[in-house]
């Protein structure tokens, strides 16, 4: 056997680097948050959705991202960990496959027990997580429409799980799915701005590199602070989650003069990003909990 053998523990570890396992918490988290808060009970859909957005919906959205993205990360001296894999080409075609028959069994689940509601949106859902990387489409080449999606990624999963439920939809539900988005927007945006270099250079187009990476971050501190605002519009205690949105925006701050050829110094805030997200994810928790026991 050579050193460099696709042994099936290579290819595990491929693929689990593959999907970013640091990040699998934010598709699981929103759509379990979001079911058992309207059915209020634990069933197997809930168990069985929060798998599919944990770790298949990841290696999906990511695997397909680290297949077409091949030639930039090459250049990327980020990637490798928990910003991803720089995968072996003999790798491709196997994280493919692995992705689709990862989510295989989970999609006919979830549409046996879903209607044609929730059939259009996971549809919807899986259709960015594909063609945000892939061709013909690759929306992630296309500037704005980048962030957008790369936003729905997220978003998407809690909207899911609201209508699988069944949800009650009222316009304070619809604000906060607003917020959720705006987060989802800027958060893409700023990750963006570290990779101005790498995707220039492989002519790989993001709102970064056609805006450049100083409006690029400004954009990203305006979609924060409005994700913020927007959250004091919502139902009793969701107003309190506006302050989620300050550890982003000190986080973000410093690099508001950054210049394209700086622009990996970006990386710097985007690592303490990663550490933000539990923090963010335990204060929201704590309010989604406060909410389930005033609301019970």
């Amino acid at each position: 056997m050579t050193p460099d053998a696709l042994t099936p523990a290579r290819v595990t570890r491929e693929l689990v680097v593959s999907s970013r396992p640091v990040s699998w918490i934010n598709t699981a988290y929103p759509f379990a948050a979001a079911y058992l808060l309207t059915t209020r009970e634990i069933d197997a859909t809930l168990v069985i959705g929060t798998l599919f957005f944990l770790v298949p919906y990841n290696l999906a959205m990511y695997g397909i991202n680290d297949v077409f993205d091949y030639e930039s990360d090459l250049r990327n001296p980020r990637k490798g960990g928990a910003h991803g894999a720089v995968l072996d080409r003999r790798m491709h075609r196997i994280t493919l496959w692995a992705a689709a028959l990862a989510c295989a069994p989970f999609v006919v689940y979830l549409a046996i027990v879903g209607g044609p509601v929730s059939w259009a949106v996971l549809a919807a859902s899986l259709f960015f997580v594909v063609f945000y990387s892939a061709p013909p489409l690759r929306l992630k080449e296309v500037p704005f429409a980048d962030s957008v999606t790369s936003s729905i990624h997220f978003f998407s999963p809690a909207v899911y799980g609201l209508v699988l439920a069944g949800a009650d939809w009222t316009w304070q539900l619809a604000v906060v799915i607003l917020a959720f988005a705006l987060w989802g927007v800027a958060s893409h945006a700023f990750g963006a701005v570290q990779d101005v270099v790498a995707d220039r250079e492989a002519g790989i187009a993001s709102i970064a590199t056609a805006r450049g990476a100083r409006w690029t971050v400004w954009f990203a501190l305006t979609c924060y602070a409005a994700a913020g605002v927007t959250m004091l519009a919502t139902a009793w205690p969701g107003p309190l989650a506006a302050v989620v949105a300050v550890p982003y925006l000190i986080a973000v701050w410093p690099y508001r003069a950054i210049t394209d050829e700086t622009a990996h110094e970006a990386t710097r805030g985007w690592r303490r990003f990663l550490w933000i997200n539990q923090l963010a994810g335990f204060l929201v928790t704590l309010l989604l909990i406060w909410y389930a026991i005033i609301t019970a």
